[in-house]
């Protein structure tokens, strides 16, 4: 069942004029199953839609996280799956290489193959993207205001010290969606840079695990001021009456949701016209509900918004959205390894190295060897891109829990504990 609110936004969809063209009805009345880790908030109004239009369809929905989610898809006859809708990108491109997906063969008129430096629509032709979410900070003003801290405009504005103690930052190691903001940084600034801004970030931050807390709930209650996510956790919290506001950064990435139609689909006609359905016109237009706010991916919706409706092909013009998936999902497992060794570690011993750190050059006293030492990561961009190194670290799928470190990275928790003792030993050499 839907809520009154949302089948009266749903009831002015359906009744502003031909959105798709009614198709006849069809012999073939099997459900469209569908997987997803989408929530009922969106899934039911998306369902009521489609069904309006395809009343010769109905949907099957199951319910799998992104970690759940390929094996599921890797038993035999895909489970009797015929559409996988999830933000996985490392899911989707895993399945593709896999040949456990077909071809979608709709039209793809009006859809941009990419934004920025990310791919929307896989070159294969086997998924494509159905919407987009940006990373940035969800901010407390009041906390700011009383920490004397302006809100954020760039990753840079984290590290500052009188935010210490006081970001929300969901690990990466245990957290799905927050290793592709890893490398955002990482890209943005450089490998070296981008590292040092991680460490001291991290050291002003309480790392949140899956299953702990949100981001969204530490900023409302008060306890933190600023928490690093995807935009519409940050809006579905505003529109409960969240005292939030969101902020989208001067150097950020996309995280693009997809679908596809699996290679066994026991009904492949309505998977079909249930993907075109996703990324027409109508079903784009759902995506903007007050209980959504996602960002659709056909960029003539945005022009039916709001002028305060964020629109991310505007940005990515002005380079809003430089990230380069393709660089990024071949080390994302790399990636994550390194920040769970070197910043993950005991955190808090971290956190408060950089104490001692920030209240050293704030007395004057020489701390570049020492955040020299706190921010070198384990190895370079160029060993990081070398096939073995790459092959070396395995990291299962997105979200799940983290299984026990490869030699590689055992090594890597050895330097950042011997990094670290060197740091102790300057800071007391010079008082701090």
């Amino acid at each position: 069942m839907i809520s009154t609110k949302r089948r009266t936004v749903l009831k002015a969809i359906l009744a502003s004029g031909p959105l798709l063209a009614m198709r006849p009805a069809l012999a073939d009345t099997r459900p469209i199953v569908v997987m997803t880790s989408y929530p009922d908030t969106v899934i039911s109004l998306f369902q009521s839609a489609f069904e309006h239009h395809y009343p010769q369809y109905h949907l099957q929905i199951l319910w799998r996280m992104p970690f759940d989610a390929l094996p599921y898809l890797q038993q035999p006859k895909q489970s009797g799956v015929d559409v996988y809708w999830s933000a996985s990108p490392r899911n989707f491109a895993k399945l593709a290489q896999q040949g456990a997906l077909r071809k979608l063969d709709i039209d793809l008129a009006g859809l941009p193959p990419e934004i920025g430096h990310t791919r929307l629509t896989d070159p294969g032709g086997y998924y494509t993207a159905t919407e987009m979410a940006g990373y940035g900070f969800a901010v407390n003003p009041a906390v700011l205001q009383r920490l004397g801290v302006p809100a954020p405009a760039d990753w840079t504005d984290l590290t500052d010290p009188r935010l210490e103690n006081m970001i929300a930052l969901p690990d990466p190691v245990r957290v799905g969606f927050a290793p592709v903001m890893v490398d955002i940084v990482l890209q943005a600034y450089g490998w070296d840079k981008g590292w040092a801004l991680w460490s001291e970030i991290v050291g002003n931050s309480v790392l949140l695990g899956r299953g702990s807390t949100f981001v969204t709930d530490e900023l409302a209650e008060g306890r933190r001021a600023i928490g690093p996510t995807i935009d519409f956790f940050a809006v579905s919290a505003i529109v409960n009456g969240a005292p939030l506001r969101f902020v989208y950064p001067a150097r950020s990435g996309i995280n693009p949701a997809q679908v596809a139609i699996t290679a066994s689909a026991p009904n492949p006609d309505g998977a079909r016209a249930f993907v075109e359905f996703l990324v027409s016109d109508a079903g784009q237009r759902i995506l903007t509900h007050p209980d959504i706010r996602k960002l659709p991916v056909r960029p003539s919706v945005y022009a039916q918004l709001p002028v305060d409706y964020f629109n991310p092909f505007a940005a990515a013009d002005k380079g809003g959205f430089n990230y380069n998936e393709q660089i990024g999902l071949p080390r994302m497992a790399l990636v994550t390894a390194i920040f769970g060794q070197m910043l993950s570690y005991d955190q808090p011993a971290l956190a408060g190295l950089w104490h001692r750190t920030h209240q050293a050059e704030k007395a004057g006293k020489p701390v570049a060897e020492i955040r020299k030492l706190l921010c070198t990561p384990p190895i370079t961009e160029q060993q990081a891109g070398d096939d073995k190194m790459l092959n070396a670290v395995k990291h299962s799928s997105e979200g799940a829990q983290p299984g026990a470190p490869t030699a590689i990275e055992i090594g890597w928790k050895h330097n950042s504990d011997s990094s670290r003792q060197q740091a102790d030993a300057l800071l007391r050499k010079i008082g701090a």
